[in-house]
């Protein structure tokens, strides 16, 4: 079984009703990747997420604290000094945004192969983890 990073708006993606087709394949994204690969968030991830979902989507946040709840069923990357470290480090190198670079950083970090965003660019790859756009 492979790693892989799911980004923050995929899990958006698979609550949001108002696009039903990214919708559709967030969930089938989330839902394989439990099956088949081993999928990684971070703490980063889990943050933006409520906030997101609570904040734009109306989201309660009752429901969404349970959905966070679930999210313990995959491996979690805990921010700390060394991947702020590593991030600013990306983020330099690679002229990119810090937040992007501490979503590479924490994927790097659990030995990812790859990152399910919509938000860098697919194709990419930073230190060997090779970031894919499900949705294009």
């Amino acid at each position: 079984m492979s790693k892989v990073f799911i980004d923050t708006n995929i899990l958006i993606y698979s609550i949001d009703f108002s696009d039903p087709v990214k919708q559709k394949k967030a969930r089938e994204l989330l839902a394989r990747s439990v099956l088949q690969d081993k999928p990684v968030i971070s703490t980063q991830v889990i943050n933006e997420f409520y906030v997101v979902a609570t904040k734009k989507l109306n989201a309660d946040p009752v429901i969404i604290k349970n959905i966070i709840h679930n999210y313990s069923n995959m491996e979690i990357v805990q921010t700390d000094l060394q991947l702020i470290e590593s991030a600013i480090d990306i983020s330099i190198i690679s002229c990119i945004s810090y937040w992007d670079s501490l979503i590479i950083a924490a994927a790097d970090k659990a030995l990812c192969e790859c990152i399910f965003s919509e938000d860098l660019n697919p194709g990419q790859n930073y230190r060997g983890v090779v970031v894919k756009n499900p949705f294009a």
